[in-house]
């Protein structure tokens, strides 16, 4: 079959060309692409056309240097071919038969490894002996001195190896020199690698071999630095991780400053390491990203996918992992009850609690929007579940009360909140109404209609608050508490369990999402102060942990009233996640897109803190999990502070809202509650002991 030469059939070639000649018109000579093309595309040829030619060539390359040899070497061996011309021709057509069979002309030669070098000298090898062993069975004067043709063979066999590899290695070298001598394209971006040598000569050789490729590798670093002033796949070792400042200087002097890093994408690397790469690279102004392991395009060619870490991934740390069993055994077939449903955290609950196939699952929201929003995705996504949605609003008690008495849920997820702190601070009675009494109302309903338990879902906020918000979600916590512990001395009353987390990236009104919208008006992003910093996780981290903590407590039965609290790493400056969503976009911090600082909120700290100054860390069986064990306010004077609240709420007096809130935050510092609970059940249960004895 004849490849087409056609005008139709050149024409799109050389319209590639011309576009391409345009891309390198500032340095790139049209001879440079012209070789590059030629060295590199396809030649279309069908496979024996293909072998034909590679076997013309091999074996005008073996007659060439035999007739060499014969004219170096005089003697027996030289005069037997002298004599008998049509010997080197069977000489030719026996070896080149040979090296066929050995699978060498199956092997792609743009590059050229070692193990290619191994191949051609293993086929060389058996087609030069097959070639010399039908010239001895032949002629009877190579027959007649075996030694000199011993000899003449071996120095054939070493000149042939040595053409065939030369060969081979001047197509690739033309090939890089015609590579080296265009200039990249205007859209290229310049990276360092960073990973073992063995990865980084890999990435090289498949970027290379790339025709999209649009990235110019400018140096490589290795974990320990120690192969310094070594070169991999042409490319120059630079040092280590630590030295990347020093590194990324030196590379903008030459005008080479990389814009990215570039990581395997297997996410071995331990969190600390990653966190403090992370850092560096973000003093450097480089994006963090991941080459994945070698992919398969849709026209099957071997692809290398080089992408930028989400922003989660920047966090520093790996996402905490669910144990499905032993949430299995708390959610499957009991009926399960979710306030806020329809927000993020709430949202996320449901879709995840779908999964453990409950009997059933209630749906409690005051938005009707969200609710629908929240039961459309249910019944797609899970049309086995059953879902019955509630608009309710947990500041109504007897509305809550009456969904209790209609559903009587098992286990019940407290996710309602208000969580805006400005919003928060500004309506003081609204908060306290919602956070505050709304939790109470959940809380008594699963009292009265006997759930097994309540897992409530606060904040970071809630540890030592300054600000309105902090102090309803704390005072809900301090409820909640009160109510696990007051049931110690029987083992049948429901458990209330409190579990803490910081800012969730994604969620509604939260940093990320004003940020992106920021962004995408082209306007500068505003962050309140360049020293403010606070904890991070995903979305689906929080719910796990709700899950995860909360299925460990009922089983393992876990001290009542302890607090669980995700273990989120360091806490992140929010100026460095604006600058790494800027760098995610491609674009640069302070140049591309400005920040602005606008000054703390009313109600907002600093710093966030994970445990109150009255609270004792203790150490938790549940992986990625810190308990803390507080000291609580006696349920007593909650209740009567509780009715006093909600007087102060309907006659929106905001001052005296306030001033109760930070009445009853005081009051766990001198209490004595808990711990005289605890001593009275340790003396329950061995008077019990002794009895049963």
């Amino acid at each position: 079959m004849a490849v087409s030469t056609s005008p139709a059939a050149s024409e799109p070639y050389f319209d590639e060309l011309g576009e391409r000649r345009k891309k390198f018109a500032d340095g790139g000579p049209l001879w440079a692409i012209l070789l590059h093309d030629l060295l590199t595309r396809p030649t279309g040829f069908p496979g024996p056309a293909r072998f034909a030619a590679l076997m013309l060539i091999d074996g005008t390359l073996i007659l060439l240097t035999l007739l060499l040899v014969t004219l170096a070497i005089p003697g027996a061996v030289s005069s037997a071919f002298y004599g008998r011309p049509s010997l080197m021709g069977f000489f030719s057509l026996t070896a080149v038969f040979t090296i066929c069979l050995t699978g060498l002309y199956w092997r792609s030669w743009r590059f050229l490894s070692f193990g290619d070098g191994i191949a051609i000298s293993t086929s060389v090898m058996g087609g030069m002996a097959s070639g010399w062993a039908l010239c001895f069975i032949i002629s009877v004067r190579i027959r007649s001195a075996p030694l000199d043709a011993l000899g003449f063979a071996l120095l054939h066999t070493a000149l042939l190896l040595v053409t065939m590899i030369g060969v081979r290695t001047l197509r690739r070298g033309l090939r890089e020199f015609a590579r080296g001598r265009m200039a990249p394209p205007e859209d290229s971006h310049n990276i360092l690698l960073l990973g073992k040598l063995e990865w980084i000569r890999s990435l090289v050789e498949m970027l290379k071999a790339d025709r999209e490729n649009r990235y110019n590798v400018v140096g490589a670093l290795t974990f320990d630095g120690r192969e310094t002033r070594l070169q991999v796949a042409g490319v120059p070792v630079l040092g280590s991780p630590d030295q990347l400042p020093q590194i990324v200087e030196t590379l903008a002097l030459k005008r080479l400053k990389p814009e990215c890093l570039v990581i395997r994408g297997d996410k071995s690397m331990p969190r600390r390491a990653f966190s403090h790469l992370v850092k560096l690279a973000d003093q450097c102004d480089l994006t963090v990203a991941s080459a994945n392991d070698l992919q398969r395009s849709e026209d099957g060619e071997p692809r290398i996918e080089i992408k930028r870490f989400e922003l989660a991934d920047l966090l520093g740390r790996p996402e905490v992992s669910l144990d499905r069993n032993i949430v299995d055994r708390l959610i499957r077939s009991r009926r399960i009850l979710v306030t806020g449903a329809g927000g993020t955290i709430g949202g996320e609950l449901v879709r995840q609690i779908a999964t453990f196939k409950p009997a059933e699952i209630v749906l409690l929201d005051h938005s009707e929007f969200n609710l629908y929003t929240i039961e459309m995705q249910v019944r797609d996504l899970f049309p086995d579940i059953i879902c019955r949605p509630e608009l309710c609003s947990i500041r109504e008690r007897s509305a809550v009360e009456d969904v209790f008495g209609r559903h009587q849920p098992e286990i019940v997820f407290h996710a309602a909140a208000l969580k805006h702190v400005p919003i928060v601070e500004g309506n003081p009675c609204a908060g306290a109404h919602t956070n505050v009494l709304g939790t109470r109302n959940v809380a008594d309903a699963v009292c009265a209609h006997g759930a097994l338990a309540m897992i409530q879902v606060s904040t970071d906020k809630a540890v030592n608050p300054v600000g309105v918000m902090g102090a309803t979600k704390r005072l809900g916590e301090l409820y909640c508490q009160a109510l696990d512990l007051i049931g110690q001395c029987d083992p049948d009353s429901p458990r209330f369990m409190t579990v803490r987390f910081g800012n969730v990236l994604g969620s509604s009104g939260s940093l990320v999402p004003l940020l992106q919208q920021q962004m995408a008006a082209g306007k500068p992003l505003t962050v309140t102060h360049p020293e403010i910093e606070r904890y991070f996780m995903t979305v689906g981290e929080a719910v796990q942990l709700i899950l995860q903590s909360s299925a460990r407590a009922m089983e393992a039965k876990i001290d009542r009233g302890t607090i669980f609290v995700l273990d989120m790493g360091e806490p992140i400056k929010i100026v460095d996640i604006a600058r790494r969503m800027i760098r995610l976009a491609g674009l640069r911090p302070d140049i591309d897109v400005p920040i602005q600082f606008v000054g703390l909120r009313p109600g907002e700290k600093l710093y966030e803190e994970l445990f109150d100054s009255t609270e004792e860390r203790a150490r938790s069986s549940i992986p990625g999990v810190i308990e803390a064990t507080p000291c609580p306010v006696p349920l007593e004077k909650l209740v009567q502070a509780f009715a006093e609240l909600s007087h102060l709420i309907a006659a929106c007096d905001e001052d005296g809202v306030r001033d109760l809130m930070k009445e009853l935050l005081r009051a766990p510092a001198q209490s004595t509650w808990a711990k005289t609970l605890r001593e009275m059940t340790r003396e329950i249960d061995v008077v019990g002991k002794a009895a049963n004895e």
